[in-house]
């Protein structure tokens, strides 16, 4: 989609569009983003922070004397703003400004009540999440869905969450390590190994009330597009994937990026010194705003001390191997037309994995006329919703 604000920060661009697109399920609203992302300085993550705290406190406060519904509403809309308010500050994870947003964007969305949360038994621990419960009797299908890199539980109620019910499906919802709750209550960061993960939440949701344990889907967003087939080609109780958009190797994103093939660009990001690969990548994140971001997040969410360790650890998410063609069940794989980080002038990561696949596959193009053609179809999350969800039903 044509970048129409933040010309030279498109980072900012796909952030805000993201924004605009959880308007569909009613996570926000376009005048609100519209007059927020207007006060924002390109590249000032301070500024970002405080013109969507404004609006996050702003809506809060109205919810307290509104009607029911209303407030519903409201409290929806605060939850996405306080959530993207710190989503540019994890540069610093002791930066307060982080919790505090974070923990306000829980409150709303549990105070809106429109799923039931949950928490899930983990390695002596607990996932936290949501059930969404379809009505009428009788046993119905399960999404099992996560987000991937930076997204929340929370944020998959607009990005798939919300159209289930009204279409039959159970839907379970969750953070896995790395992710928003998991990271910041209990410190877990990210891990490749994804079906150890799914495995358990599996279990739980099968002993959920009224689950049909043989149409049990799994899908992951974003960096779930690679984690999510991970856990399928290992979790063989799946009945299907979806991968919303299709990752074969997340490292193919660095790789691209840098003057050295994998096996070489591996090597040094686990070397113990590398000044010149250190100087490369401070150099890239002063001129690419979006490197900037995935060093500053990559960090805080998979554990790493320095921006090459990152490199190091993120390079390790990938289904080579013959890892993708060890999954049995159906995939949906989905791919968007211009995808600011997993794309390709040749081939984009979507079309690798398909072409990895045994298992029954489709591939979904998401294109610039539909709206569709950003990362993961955040300016049209419900198209994206609705064929989702369409195949699903043609496939269970």
């Amino acid at each position: 989609m044509k970048q129409l604000m933040f010309e030279e920060d498109a980072q900012f661009w796909f952030e805000t569009l993201r924004l605009f697109g959880h308007a569909s399920y009613g996570g926000s609203d376009f005048g609100e983003v519209l007059a927020a992302a207007s006060t924002v300085k390109p590249g000032d993550y301070d500024s970002w922070h405080d013109a969507y705290r404004g609006l996050a406190d702003r809506l809060y406060a109205e919810a307290a004397d509104a009607s029911p519904v209303t407030a519903r509403d409201l409290l929806l809309r605060a939850s996405t703003y306080y959530f993207s308010s710190e989503f540019f500050l994890h540069g610093d994870p002791a930066d307060p400004r982080i919790a505090a947003a974070y923990d306000r964007s829980v409150e709303c969305f549990r105070r809106a009540a429109v799923a039931e949360p949950v928490e899930i038994p983990y390695e002596g621990t607990v996932l936290r999440g949501y059930f969404y419960r379809a009505p009428g009797d009788g046993p119905k299908p399960l999404l099992l869905m996560h987000s991937g890199f930076d997204g929340s539980a929370e944020e998959c109620h607009f990005m798939g969450a919300a159209g289930g019910a009204e279409r039959g499906y159970h839907v379970l919802t969750f953070d896995g390590p790395g992710q928003p709750s998991a990271i910041r209550d209990g410190g877990l960061v990210f891990r490749p190994d994804w079906e150890h993960v799914v495995t358990p939440v599996l279990d739980f949701a099968l002993g959920l009330d009224g689950v049909d344990p043989d149409r049990v889907a799994l899908l992951g967003v974003s960096l779930g597009g690679v984690l999510a087939p991970r856990a399928a080609a290992f979790e063989h109780r799946l009945a299907a994937v979806v991968a919303v958009d299709g990752v074969y190797d997340a490292g193919a994103a660095v790789v691209g990026a840098l003057p050295w093939d994998r096996a070489e660009i591996v090597r040094r990001a686990n070397a113990a010194e590398d000044p010149e690969f250190d100087a490369l990548l401070a150099a890239g994140r002063e001129a690419n705003p979006t490197l900037r971001w995935a060093c500053d997040h990559g960090r805080y969410v998979l554990g790493a001390a320095t921006d090459r360790e990152f490199v190091a650890k993120f390079l390790e998410y990938t289904l080579e191997g013959g890892v993708a063609e060890k999954i049995t069940c159906p995939v949906l794989v989905c791919e968007a037309a211009d995808d600011l980080f997993f794309g390709g002038e040749r081939e984009t990561e979507p079309r690798r994995l398909y072409a990895h696949l045994n298992a029954p596959k489709t591939l979904l193009t998401f294109t610039a006329e539909e709206g569709a053609d950003a990362h993961c179809h955040v300016g049209a999350q419900r198209l994206a919703t609705g064929r989702i969800y369409d195949w699903l039903d043609r496939t269970l």
